[in-house]
């Protein structure tokens, strides 16, 4: 009996052994016809593959009978994806795979918020970056500004605070924008007075990639970024010259020309971003009220690289731009005799420098020292009111990091000064103020085994004013297959006190009462969130990507604009701020279609003194829906679609649901010219068609608050040229 078993058994074994089968492949550059070492491929239902070698070939073994999906990865270069039945014919040859080089891969998947040098999917900090084509598409949408870039992406909504002069800020998971905190190369150029109009005089044509972290980031760069952070990344010169020109015109009389030019000399190199924008006032609800202002915006921002030795790198850099922004009654803004016109006049002036050196210590410790220096200049003209100051700030961090086989260190020291002067406004109640913070960080990202990866982080903060802060972070990575990836992770923020909100911003500043030090504290915030991301391949050429987020922030004793006595005040009463909700993402791929749908559910609500109430300017429900079809560099049409659920005012009333739909269009032709067109909400949804903006008469109107578009229908179209 014995022998027939054994006998059984090894029947058993060798047909499993034939049951294995091995693939080959040598993955080559689609361009050059070159071998790509260190390509990835992997047999994702088995999650298996293989590292190609310095010929680019590829071995694969012990593979069971089966339809399997395949994904070849390279950095710098798109994914390739495809299934394969084994067993294979016997005998064939290697398969040939020739991917296409991308070239906005690199910046793509190098995440640069989190101060680490990882890809992002090996960073265990939730990040999202806007990036390439996407980048490109907002970018035609809106060239002088990036307001439509950042307002649909899921769970970031745009606020517009002027019915007429067009400024927003930037909400993240329904908080206020004062909580959000807004960078330029890692470094903080737009906070408190100069955050003002930043969105509006921000063009995205010099951006590599816009980086957003949801959920509390203070201890990533200091107090303010309880919401979450957006890094806005410029784009560097390579070995290549690169010149392009963008010109935009729109069906509002809007006029956008933009330049940008990047070259790498060797040990030098330099980018310069030029443009020029100019809105006309326009009124499309026929009411005699600017929904676009008359504007005219300059703006010039030069760098230079320099590679000083092998091992030191210096890139200097300043920001120049300057605005005349005027809107309110449209006959009074072309020229024509008006009695008691009301209008709102902005003239902002801004000047910021960057210094970012860098020095290799050793093959795997480095130095960076950044600085910036900022000036901003801002008057506010409303009939019978000015307000007017300066604000200058600065910002400096100087940080050594460590890259190992296994974990990865950088810690730092911080120094920000923050002072701003009121030159016109209220002369008994001057808003002058000045802060200084000294900070310490240091982080750490740990590779515990290949499933899991950690990435913690503690800053310690202080300011004379408010004390000190200490701010603990975590975050946690586990995958448990190629197709599964879970992050969740916490951390604490906090926001010293400051004016310069959106409700003083919709007050023009008019009648607040400055901050005493002594009577507030700062907003101290603990906030948690789950991330999942599933891949899943649905045929040869059919994925899905699915992505969802379960997020909580509180803020304790926030700051709130409450009336006393014909004036303003900031008040802190006891309770909390809580945001907590869900952004869900699903993306379809079928050969030259993409379908993205993404839902955001954010539910906000305030808790003061023992009562409870719905936070104001939030849609509670939002959809967010693109169908694009794309042909590989040649050809792009898109269908967006995007739904707001009713949102409560300030003046108690529920604003109405509402959809934007948009069409874009982009054709190439060869690599130096395209040419689009795109028609933005062409449903024409505009508050001032379903609701009101303003009560009382027109010469002195009394605005209420914007919770929908207010342009309305507009075409924009222009051409791109790369010269060189």
């Amino acid at each position: 009996m014995t022998k027939y078993i054994l006998l059984c058994l090894a029947m058993f074994w060798a047909n499993l052994a034939f049951s294995q089968n091995s693939y080959r492949a040598i993955v080559k550059d689609h361009e050059t016809d070159q071998p790509l070492p260190g390509a990835s491929v992997q047999v994702l239902e088995l999650g298996k593959g293989g590292v190609a070698d310095e010929s680019g070939a590829v071995l694969i073994e012990e593979l069971p009978n089966g339809i399997y999906t395949l994904e070849v990865r390279f950095l710098g270069f798109e994914t390739l994806k495809f299934q394969r039945t084994f067993p294979m014919e016997s005998g064939a040859e290697p398969e040939v795979l020739f991917l296409h080089n991308h070239e906005d891969e690199l910046e793509e998947l190098v995440v640069q918020s989190t101060r680490s040098t990882r890809l992002i999917e090996d960073v265990p900090t939730r990040v999202e970056i806007i990036a390439g084509e996407e980048l490109a598409e907002k970018g035609n949408m809106k060239p002088g500004d990036i307001r439509m870039l950042l307002n649909e992406s899921t769970g970031i909504q745009t606020q517009q605070t002027s019915a007429t002069s067009y400024n927003s800020s930037i909400r993240i998971q329904g908080l206020d924008g004062k909580y959000t905190q807004l960078l330029r190369d890692g470094l903080p150029l737009y906070g408190g007075y100069s955050g003002g109009l930043s969105l509006m005089q921000i063009a995205p044509l010099d951006l590599a990639q816009v980086e957003v972290v949801k959920g509390s980031s203070s201890t990533l760069y200091g107090g303010g970024a309880i919401a979450g952070l957006v890094n806005l990344i410029s784009k560097k010169p390579t070995e290549e010259p690169e010149l392009g020109i963008l010109l935009n015109g729109t069906s509002a009389l809007g006029l956008d020309a933009s330049a940008f030019y990047a070259e790498d000399f060797g040990k030098i190199g330099t980018t310069v971003f030029a443009s020029y924008n100019k809105g006309t006032a326009y009124d499309p609800a026929d009411i005699g009220l600017t929904a676009i202002p008359e504007f005219d915006r300059f703006t010039l921002n030069p760098k230079i690289y320099w590679e000083i030795n092998e091992v030191s790198d210096l890139m200097l850099g300043v920001n120049l731009m300057k605005e005349d922004r005027l809107g309110g009654n449209v006959d009074f803004i072309k020229r024509e005799s008006v009695v008691d016109p009301y209008f709102e006049e902005n003239l902002t002036e801004r000047i910021s420098t960057q210094l970012d050196f860098t020095r290799e210590l050793s093959s795997d410790t480095r130095l960076n020292v950044k600085n910036s220096i900022s000036f901003y200049d801002r008057s506010i003209e409303i009939p019978d009111y000015q307000f007017a100051g300066t604000q200058w700030s600065t910002f400096s961090e100087v940080n050594v990091s460590r890259v190992g086989s296994k974990a990865e260190w950088i810690g730092g020291l911080n120094f920000w000064s923050d002072r701003f002067v009121q030159s016109a406004g209220n002369p008994n109640e001057p808003l002058d103020y000045k802060l200084n913070t000294i900070g310490g960080f240091v982080q750490n990202i740990w590779n515990i085994s290949e499933q899991w990866t950690m990435e913690s982080g503690f800053r310690l903060d202080y300011q004379k004013e408010y004390g000190v802060f200490a701010l603990p972070r975590l975050s946690v990575m586990v995958e448990p297959s190629e197709l599964l990836t879970l992050r969740f992770g916490g951390g604490l923020g906090y926001k010293p006190p400051t004016v310069f909100s959106e409700e003083a911003e919709r007050l023009q500043f008019q009648n607040i009462l400055p901050i005493d030090p002594t009577e507030v504290h700062a907003e101290r915030s603990a906030g948690a969130n789950l991330d999942a991301n599933y891949r899943l391949a649905m045929g040869e050429e059919l994925t899905l990507n699915v992505n969802a987020l379960l997020f909580w922030t509180q803020i304790q004793d926030p700051l709130v604009l409450t009336a006393a006595g014909g004036f303003y005040e900031f008040q802190q009463p006891q309770g909390e701020l809580q945001t907590q909700g869900l952004e869900l993402n699903l993306k379809w791929e079928y050969r030259d279609l993409k379908l993205f749908v993404g839902y955001t559910l954010a539910d906000v609500d305030q808790h003061y003194d023992g009562t409870s109430a719905t936070y104001p300017l939030v849609a509670k429900h939002r959809l967010n829906n693109v169908l694009m079809y794309e042909k590989h560099e040649n050809f792009r049409i898109g269908l967006e679609a995007y739904y707001f659920s009713p949102q409560l005012l300030n003046d108690g009333a529920t604003g109405k649901s509402y959809w934007i739909m948009g069409l874009m269009t982009e054709k190439s032709f060869g690599e130096r010219v395209s040419v689009f067109l795109n028609f933005e909400n062409f449903l024409d949804a505009r508050q001032t068609r379903f609701d009101t903006i303003y009560t009382g008469s027109i010469s002195n109107p009394e605005f209420r608050d914007i919770y929908a578009p207010v342009d309305g229908f507009v075409i924009n179209g222009g051409v791109k040229l790369r010269v060189l």
